[in-house]
């Protein structure tokens, strides 16, 4: 019997966490307006920046773990899960 983690963020890439909030936000404007932080709100943010300070920033990326689960739980209510 394989054993599964029930665990949404399990096995997940912050890249790919980052890149699916890019995309259900419609880019750095609005998820910048969900977490107030300077690599999402400042002048020409990249993934790559982006990627760089949440891995060095664990305040950062819990922040944006907990909007991700956030947002996989409005998706699973919306049916786009």
């Amino acid at each position: 019997m394989e054993n599964t983690s029930k665990d949404p963020l399990h096995g997940k890439r912050l890249d790919a966490i980052l890149e699916e909030l890019l995309e259900y936000y419609q880019g750095y404007g609005e998820l910048g307006k969900q977490i107030n932080i300077k690599c999402f709100t400042g002048e020409n943010p990249s993934v790559s920046s982006s990627l760089k300070f949440l891995r060095k920033t664990d305040w950062a990326r819990a922040k944006v773990e907990s909007l991700y689960l956030y947002v996989l739980r409005q998706k699973k209510k919306k049916g786009l899960l």
